[in-house]
């Protein structure tokens, strides 16, 4: 009897433990990310059991099952709590999403809607639906701070993009910041002269989940989705981008169209948080940071864990701010401020997040 050895050639048993490392570290990843959407989920719960009004788990649970609008404890769950929970799941998803996209298409650490000044541009809409136009419900709001969005996320853009060079992430950021301190200065401009806009405009540009109707939640929904859609979609795209412009021509991406998609998807999900919950800070920022430090720099696992990591800080810190303050509360962008300042200080002083 013959026996038969078959050798490997040099280097195929590195290659298999490289492979087998890969499914792992995937494994792990796609662990990671279950375990965060019940992490979520457990949240969300707390968020509707827990508030500046005490009410007994088994009220809030037969609210669900046999709802009666004369019971004051089912109002408070049905209207107030469950709507503030999903519109802070939904604006978290936005803005998650929508500073991991900015930061990829713009190789910049520090962009998200506000320092780029989609967030200026939103305002400035809503003020002038307020002033102009008398708008003064916040499903009337959504619609012009889409358009606010949109345009001057075209501007920046587009005063970016002037030059030999394109748009390079430093112009892009000092852009943002220009378009910014601009726009900032007219909405105060209006604010000053007009006392009854200023009224309405400032527990909105707080930043706020508490409320927000059901009715709001379902028309600003499908564009969420949608802008999720987009968002989840340019993995791949901000991967090549990463490199570089040439680098990600030469790989066969189309650098202007990968851009506009990634855009349409910013301006969706900003607009959609922005007339929601008004100007949230912050929370763009941070969380793509985060995300970055739990998957590394592969954009197609950054913005899945972007998406679910937002939502939970949004919802503990709205939480905090109903429990700290009892029988009042402090709004979220409140508490999101004081809880993404010392983050944002700490980011600008590594210098080797510079660029992405």
């Amino acid at each position: 009897m013959t026996t038969t050895t078959k050798t490997l050639p040099s280097g195929a048993g590195r290659i298999e433990s490289h492979d087998a490392g890969r499914r792992h570290s995937r494994a792990v990843l796609i662990a990671g990310l279950v375990v965060a959407f019940v992490v979520l989920f457990v949240v969300a719960l707390a968020s509707v059991f827990l508030g500046t009004r005490d009410i007994s788990a088994e009220q809030i649970v037969d609210t669900f099952f046999h709802y009666d609008d004369q019971n004051t404890d089912h109002l408070v769950v049905w209207t107030l709590r469950v709507p503030r929970t999903l519109a802070g799941i939904l604006v978290g998803v936005s803005l998650g999403l929508a500073g991991a996209v900015m930061q990829g298409v713009a190789r910049n650490p520090l962009a998200d809607p506000g320092l780029l000044g989609v967030n200026a541009g939103a305002a400035l809409a809503v003020v002038c639906a307020i002033s102009i136009l008398g708008v003064g419900t916040a499903m009337g709001y959504v619609w012009f701070a889409f358009v606010g969005a949109a345009i001057v996320s075209v501007l920046v853009y587009v005063i970016g993009s002037l030059g030999r060079e394109g748009a390079t992430p430093v112009k892009l950021a000092l852009a943002g910041a220009a378009m910014t301190a601009a726009l900032q200065s007219i909405t105060t401009a209006i604010l000053l002269t007009d006392v009854a806009t200023f009224d309405k405009y400032r527990f909105w540009t707080v930043g706020a989940l508490s409320g927000r109707k059901l009715e709001l939640i379902a028309q600003v929904a499908p564009f969420v989705a949608v802008g999720v859609v987009l968002a989840l979609s340019t993995g791949r795209l901000l991967n090549a981008l990463s490199l570089g412009d040439d680098v990600a021509r030469g790989l066969g991406q189309r650098v202007g169209l990968a851009r506009a998609l990634s855009a349409a998807a910013v301006v969706i999900l900003c607009g959609s948080a922005t007339a929601m919950a008004g100007p949230i800070g912050f929370l763009g920022l941070t969380i793509p940071h985060v995300a970055r430090l739990i998957t590394g720099p592969d954009y197609r696992w950054i913005l899945p864990y972007s998406m679910v990591l937002a939502p939970i800080l949004l919802l503990v810190s709205d939480i905090v701010g109903r429990l700290v303050a009892k029988p009042g509360e402090l709004q979220v962008g409140i508490v999101m401020a004081v809880l993404g300042a010392p983050f944002f200080t700490a980011l600008v002083r590594r210098r080797k997040l510079a660029e992405l």
